[in-house]
Order: structure tokens, then C-alpha cells, then sequence
């Protein structure tokens, strides 16, 4: 059983209950001094205290998803070891590579004229040399005769860090409701390119070209929407590109839409912050290079560099997030010809259920900023 799966955090949660029915049925029986009796009450103590333990952690996983496999609760890189493997010496000529096809959740089943489809890929960088697995949800005007000389605009879809991709699709839910607000008349049908920034796990590289290290800023600004425009239908210009995220990777959609305005029209970041983090995580983003540090400072960008035209969603609460102060303040330092709005909602945290009342709105903000062509 997989580790989000319901039919596991039943059985968790039915073992915890019979663990904690045995222990006041046996109680009794066990009250004498004999070790045996010690042994057993100590255990049933042990059991019940572990499975509700369990429970509880499982119940707050499959809320927010701060792990989306086994594979990925024990730090176990097998996914990606496959992805390599797979791909090995197609990257050399080819900058995307698809290596598994995965069908949405929806009522059309597995046909994509209804539901559309997801392919995993793996993209390899031509600038930066960096190569990230990602997922690519194609809606289903995709494969619809009636669409099919048409280009779709596409958008860069982050997790935080450390986040895995998959929980854009399962915690975030990013594909069904793109297409939820396409059947509701709010957003155009868009290509969603979903995917980590932590392209040098475990390192945070928060999305910073680092000297001798990773081109984060490169590969996501540039590699990127190059490689998905030479192997799906969306076009090249900085109107068909879009790119959001959330807590680490808002900050990046937020960074790479000031600093790339020739790659993207509008940029959204979901609980973001606003200045590159320096932290053990991140180790020596900089090498004592202060221009290369005021830059990684959207404030300082903001205040010093021509603003783009371009647009920029920011999102925070009132009550919940520690971002308040700092995104009226990156508010108020977008002047023209950039523009700028936001989602402030009275409360909620730094999460996943937050993120989830924030996301549709979002998507129909960035469908109204991009074009097919």
C-alpha cells in the first residue's frame, strides 16, 4: 500500500483502535507485579502509543503532503537513478525525453479528448547542463481535432523546497483544477510544466545561477520553456509563458519573471518571499560577489533595475503568514510599465490547504495574462 493511500491510514488507524481496546480489556489481568505482567503492560503501552503516533502523522501527510512515497519519506533517489538510466544518451540529441505517461483524475477516464494527459519527462538543459525530471499535464483541447493547429501558452508550475513534483499533482491538485476552471468558463486551456527547483538535491540553490556550481536560473529561465516548446505546441514569445509556485519556488516564480521578462509575460508566487535565503541548506550561494546577492533581492531589483512589462501575482494573509509586511511592500514597489496584483485572504498558514483556496484564482489571473501565439 502506497503511503497517501486511504486503504493504509484506515489500517493505521484500526490498529491503533484495537491496540487501545486491548489495552482496557488486559489491563486488569496485567495489574499484578510479576515481570511478565510488566513486560505486557509496557507493550501494550508501547503499541498503542506507536500506532496512534502513526495515525496522526499519516492523517497530517495526506493533508499537506510533505511526502508523497516511501521512497520519498526514507530519502531514497530510485526515481530519479530510473529517469537517468532511461534516458541515457537520448539527452545527447534531444532536450526532452518522455519516460511515462500518466492519466488525470476525471470522469473521462483514460481517454485525454476528455481528461487530457500527463507526461513524465526528463529535461535536459542545453545552457545550464542541469537535467530534472518533470511533469507536463497537456489539457484535453490538446488532442482535440478542432485544436489541432493551435499553440497553447504554458506555465512554469514550482513546488517549495524541499518538495517533490508530485505533490503539485496530488497535495496541489494543479492539473484537475486547471481543467475545472476551464470547463467553468474562467481560464483558457494551458500547457503546465510541473517541477522542483531543487534541481541539485538536497541542495537549495534558491534558484541562483552559483559560481561553479548549478545553473538554477538558467535552466529554469531559459532551458526549459526551450526544450517544452521543441516538443509540444506552445510558442516561444514571453506572452505564451507564464510561471507560478509556492513558499521557496514563489520566490523563484517571482525572481526568474523580474529578471526574464523576454521569457515571461506573468509571474505568481504563492506565499513567497523576497530575498534569496543563506542558510546550511543553501551553503555559499554568492562567493562574496555583492552584485550577484543585491540581484537575488527582488526589493533591491525592484528599486534599482528598469522595471519589465510585465505582471506579477503575489498572495499572503492577513493573519496565518509570516510574508504580510514584506509582499505590501513588494506591492508598492512595482511601478509601471510592470504591473501588479495580489490574494490576501484574512487567514491561513504556510500550507497546502492555504495554497489550494489560492490556486484557481491564480490560474485564471495567469490565464488572462498569456496568449496562444
Amino acid at each position: 500500500m502506497g503511503l497517501t493511500s486511504k486503504a493504509f491510514l484506515a489500517a493505521a488507524i484500526m490498529l491503533a483502535v484495537v491496540f487501545f481496546a486491548a489495552t482496557v480489556w488486559l489491563w486488569p489481568r496485567l495489574a499484578r507485579r510479576s515481570a511478565p505482567a510488566v513486560f505486557g503492560r509496557v507493550g501494550l503501552l508501547l503499541a498503542t502509543q506507536v500506532t496512534v503516533f502513526v495515525s496522526v502523522a499519516l492523517v497530517a501527510n495526506n493533508s499537506f503532503l510533505f511526502y508523497g512515497s516511501w521512497a520519498d519519506l526514507f530519502g531514497q533517489k530510485q526515481e530519479l537513478g530510473v529517469v537517468t538510466d532511461h534516458a541515457a544518451g537520448a539527452l545527447a540529441s534531444k532536450n526532452i525525453v518522455r519516460v511515462g505517461i500518466q492519466r488525470p483524475d476525471g470522469p473521462g477516464g483514460s481517454l485525454p479528448t476528455r481528461n487530457g494527459r500527463i507526461d513524465k519527462v526528463v529535461i535536459a538543459g542545453r545552457e545550464s547542463k542541469i537535467e530534472s525530471s518533470a511533469y507536463v499535464y497537456l489539457p484535453p483541447e490538446y488532442f482535440q481535432p478542432a485544436f489541432a493547429r493551435r499553440k497553447f501558452p504554458a506555465v512554469v508550475v514550482l513546488t517549495g523546497y524541499p518538495g517533490v513534483s508530485e505533490n503539485l499533482l496530488k497535495g496541489l491538485r494543479y492539473p484537475r483544477t486547471a481543467h475545472d476552471r476551464v470547463e467553468a468558463g474562467r481560464a483558457q486551456p494551458m500547457i503546465l510544466v510541473m517541477l522542483r527547483p531543487t534541481v541539485a538535491p538536497p541542495r537549495d540553490t534558491e534558484c541562483v545561477d552559483i559560481k561553479g556550481g548549478p545553473q538554477t536560473e538558467t535552466f529554469l529561465g531559459k532551458d526549459v520553456p526551450r526544450a517544452v516548446s521543441d516538443e509540444y505546441r506552445v510558442g516561444r514569445l514571453a506572452r505564451n509563458w507564464g510561471i507560478m509556485g509556492n513558499s521557496t519556488g514563489g520566490y523563484c516564480a517571482l525572481k526568474i519573471g523580474l529578471h526574464h521578462p523576454d521569457r515571461f509575460a506573468a509571474s505568481a508566487g504563492l506565499s513567497a518571499y523576497y530575498k534569496a535565503a543563506e542558510d546550511p541548506t543553501t551553503g555559499d550561494l554568492f562567493h562574496g560577489d555583492q552584485d550577484a546577492r543585491n540581484r537575488s533581492d527582488l526589493m533591491w531589483s525592484l528599486d534599482n533595475l528598469p522595471q519589465p512589462d510585465s505582471s506579477f501575482l503575489v498572495t499572503t494573509s492577513k493573519h496565518g503568514e509570516g510574508n504580510y509586511r514584506s509582499t505590501m511592500r513588494f506591492l508598492d514597489k512595482v511601478k509601471a510599465p510592470a504591473q501588479a496584483s495580489s490574494i490576501v485572504l484574512d487567514s491561513g498558514g504556510h500550507n497546502f490547504n492555504t495554497w489550494r483556496r489560492e490556486i484557481p484564482s491564480a490560474l485564471d489571473w495567469m490565464s488572462s495574462r498569456l496568449s496562444e501565439s
